[in-house]
């Protein structure tokens, strides 16, 4: 979906990144990582949710980094279940911060990617986030609380994730989605109502 977005190596904890970075249109406005669904499902960095969201992302100024988390593609070390890989996403903001300087920083993710992100912006201060299709409830670690401004989009038909688990992780919070009625996990014949859907929301 992307026209050859550049590829570079990043240093992480467990050795290199693979990372596509997608550069902003126009003047940067902001930093954002985007984290991919889970590699044991076969999920990677082109994946078709996320490289939609860094279209979309790089549309309105920001510069993408869409790392493959460690043990996916030609990254370096072993999948961590969303443990370690908190530790990849820091390490790919530094980078982008020590290129970029201290911009805004937009924190997103798909399934997995979405946990992964979540648990991020716990450890680290971002001005955004985004969750698409979140993996809550699937793994040992919980999904933790968010800021109440997360941009959340769920299918409501998600074979994957019931949305009933994440109205249930939501509730508590008191945190709104945004449902697309008849659809399933992987947003299959939403993509472009995606994109518009993130681009109006931020």
């Amino acid at each position: 979906m992307l026209k050859r977005p550049d590829s570079l190596d990043i240093a992480g904890p467990a050795g290199k990144l693979s990372t596509l970075f997608v550069p902003a249109q126009g003047e940067s406005r902001g930093i954002a990582v985007i984290c991919h669904p889970n590699p044991l499902q076969g999920g990677t960095n082109t994946n078709k949710v996320v490289q939609t969201a860094a279209k979309a992302l790089s549309q309105l100024g920001y510069a993408c980094y869409l790392p493959n988390l460690r043990g996916v593609g030609d990254s370096d070390g072993e999948h961590d279940h969303g443990a370690g890989e908190v530790d990849d996403v820091i390490a790919v903001v530094d980078y982008a911060k020590s290129v970029h300087g201290e911009l805004p920083l937009a924190l997103a993710g798909f399934s997995f990617g979405g946990f992964v992100a979540a648990r991020t912006r716990a450890r680290i201060d971002a001005d955004k986030l985004l969750l698409m299709g979140v993996a809550v409830g699937k793994y040992a670690i919980p999904t933790p609380e968010v800021p109440a401004d997360t941009l959340v989009i769920h299918g409501e038909e998600d074979e994957v994730i019931p949305l009933s688990a994440v109205m249930d992780w939501a509730r508590p919070q008191g945190l709104p989605l945004v449902v697309f009625p008849g659809t399933g996990h992987f947003f299959h014949g939403k993509l472009v109502p995606l994109a518009k859907m993130i681009q109006r929301c931020w």
